[in-house]
């Protein structure tokens, strides 16, 4: 079976990666530094935002906003360039990473949001520290220290709108995780449809179903009666000017 095409749309992106067989990829401080300025180097040069990131043992997060269509291009340059240090470093051969990465276009803010905390909580989650303060291989730390923030963590979301607010950053990093409504939210985003020309035409065909609803409760109906043709969920919030959550949202209570 082909694979599904990559999205390539401009916004946002959460990324997982993880190590081959689940191993180890970064075995020392030295290791962790390495891909951090080589992350850091990637996401400058290729006109990106990195709004959170963690380096974990065997895998590592990347919250990141793009302008272009490149992120394959980012990835590949970020990985390659990591996998050569390691297999050099520790005398290896062969693949460093599981298959490629993995992403999910984050639809809406308050996926955002959640991602945000989530992918700074995983240390704890882990049960790797009791306090994610004391974590040193993620974006936290640097938010705690806003003389120390690099170069490519200073356009980012909790930069911008907190600064150096260490009682608001730290009360919004620490907020609890819903983890059902992560979910929710990430089944929803994984829907998200690559862009092709091709469906332009059927976008238009997609629009006249929805011209002369009256209400909620039409719309609704003719939301479930467009998945039934075939239209994406992606498609038909593009068409209705709605969030892709929604969508979802009427789709999953028409299921009870």
């Amino acid at each position: 079976m082909p694979r599904k095409p990559r999205i390539e749309l401009a916004g946002k992106y959460h990324i997982i990666n993880r190590g081959v067989a689940q191993m180890t990829i970064f075995k020392e401080l030295a290791d962790y530094e390495y891909f951090e300025e080589l992350m850091c180097f990637y996401v400058t040069d290729f006109g990106m935002t990195i709004h959170n990131y963690c380096l974990m043992g065997n895998h590592y997060h990347l919250l990141l906003e793009i302008q272009n269509e490149n992120l394959s291009k980012f990835m590949r340059q970020l990985n390659m360039n990591y996998s050569i240090y390691f297999n050099k470093k520790y005398k290896r051969a062969g693949h460093l990473w599981q298959g490629r990465f993995k992403s999910w276009y984050v639809t809406d803010e308050a996926y955002f949001y959640t991602l945000m905390c989530y992918i700074e909580q995983n240390p704890l989650k882990a049960n790797m520290v009791k306090d994610i303060a004391e974590y040193p291989y993620s974006s936290y730390h640097y938010f705690l220290n806003y003389q120390e923030i690099p170069e490519c963590l200073q356009q980012s979301w909790i930069v911008k709108n907190y600064k150096d607010d260490i009682e608001a950053i730290e009360a919004f990093l620490t907020n609890p995780v819903d983890y059902n409504k992560l979910q929710e939210l990430k089944k929803a985003s994984s829907l998200v449809e690559a862009p092709n020309v091709d469906n332009r035409p059927q976008q238009k065909e997609c629009q006249k179903l929805f011209e002369n609803i009256r209400n909620m409760q039409e719309r609704n109906k003719m939301i479930l009666q467009a998945i039934e043709k075939g239209y994406s969920q992606h498609m038909i919030a593009k068409v209705l000017c709605i969030s892709q959550p929604a969508v979802h949202g009427v789709v999953k209570r028409s299921r009870k």
